[in-house]
């Protein structure tokens, strides 16, 4: 790959990087929040490099023996004997081009965020142990609480406060995997979208909406198991479910940001 094109490369993936964390909230699909001071580094940086080097570069094209060394001037009788024959065997695989795309798709079009799809292959993050005690619950009907919490209160509460409460969770829909019903999900990233990890809620008493919507979920546990125990299924019964928008903190299993 010529200079002239690692030079473009450099300074596309370099605006790609600044434009998804300066300007946009894409960078969120695929890392967390606290990684966004390296990235807006990282891109700076390339893009330096990429604007360095076209500064830098000489503007020629060079040729090369079948050997990959340049040719040596032939001083002699000037019939051209050397031994280059005008080839340049310099180029990268045509395979190379393809680190373009990335580059692009950072500026045109963004890979999507992670969803029902991987949320149904996926097994369920399991939720650590309370071992400080819970807090009372507070007044608040219904109650706004994350999935995680949700969770370790039914499967961990001995003094059984989440009974008969009115909770609200928010999270996007994914299909139970055998077509009966739905959960309601949170996809959470330690790291980045690699390392990721799901939480469920089982939904009861409506239908499933479409996958990957986002809705927020008022009802109450749905009585399966021994409640504070792990033998509690992490479950709701639905009174009501309504459409909202993606959250900006949508890879964490916080309360949503933005207004419901």
């Amino acid at each position: 790959m010529r200079r002239p094109v690692q030079t473009l490369l450099l300074t596309l993936t370099g605006i790609g990087l600044l434009h998804a964390t300066l300007f946009t909230d894409i960078y969120l699909r695929y890392v967390k929040s606290g990684l966004r001071p390296l990235l807006i580094v990282s891109g700076a940086v390339l893009l330096l490099l990429g604007l360095a080097s076209a500064a830098l570069g000489d503007g020629r094209e060079r040729t090369y023996d079948d050997d990959g060394r340049e040719p040596t001037p032939d001083h002699g009788s000037g019939h051209g004997h050397g031994h280059g024959h005008g080839h340049d065997h310099s180029g990268a695989p045509r395979v190379a081009w393809l680190l373009f795309l990335p580059a692009l798709s950072l500026l045109f079009y963004a890979p999507p965020a992670l969803g029902a799809y991987t949320a149904a292959r996926s097994n369920a993050k399991p939720v650590s142990v309370q071992k400080k005690g819970f807090a009372p619950l507070p007044a608040t009907s219904p109650l706004p609480l994350t999935l995680t919490d949700f969770t370790r209160r039914v499967q961990q509460d001995r003094s059984l406060a989440i009974r008969n409460r009115a909770v609200r969770l928010t999270g996007f829909v994914t299909p139970a995997e055998d077509g009966d019903g739905w959960y309601l999900t949170r996809i959470i990233f330690t790291c980045c979208a690699a390392d990721s990890q799901t939480v469920k809620v089982r939904a009861y008493g409506t239908e499933a909406p479409s996958a990957d919507t986002w809705l927020a979920v008022t009802g109450t546990w749905h009585p399966h198991g021994a409640l504070g125990t792990g033998t509690a299924e992490a479950a709701l019964d639905v009174t009501d479910a309504r459409p909202v928008a993606q959250p900006v903190n949508a890879f964490t299993d916080d309360l949503p940001l933005t207004p419901s």
